[in-house]
């Protein structure tokens, strides 16, 4: 990921390739290394909805547009609730990652994501 600071972060993620993998997500997991994550991409630009059913652990979501550009930052998500979060636009990349990393380290709207070695 790339601030508009020029301030580069790399998480290594898990790839929910699966319509399986992609409905449990984060779920049943009681921790996140604080450079782990996991990344959902789709093929065609969409709204997304995520919510936090099962998931006991804060995540920071983040939706990225077609262009890699972050539109999107559902922060320090509530363990959970199964209040829906949307993407609010069309994205085609969902990462989420441990709650409250973003704000840490200046992660923002308009920032870019670059996934290498894959997807």
């Amino acid at each position: 990921m790339v601030t508009a600071a020029g301030d580069e972060h790399g998480f290594t993620v898990e790839l929910a390739e699966t319509p399986e993998a992609q409905r449990q997500g984060l779920m049943y997991r009681d921790s996140l290394a604080p450079d782990r994550g996991m990344l959902f991409v789709y093929d065609t630009p969409a709204t997304q909805s995520f919510w936090m059913r099962n998931t006991y652990i804060p995540l920071d979501i983040i939706f990225v547009r077609a262009d890699g550009t972050i539109a999107r930052i559902a922060e320090n998500t509530v363990p959970l609730s199964e209040t829906p979060i949307g993407s609010l636009e069309p994205v085609t990349m969902v990462l989420e990652i441990a709650g409250g990393r973003a704000a840490e380290l200046g992660i923002a709207p308009g920032d870019r994501v670059r996934v290498e070695g894959g997807a």
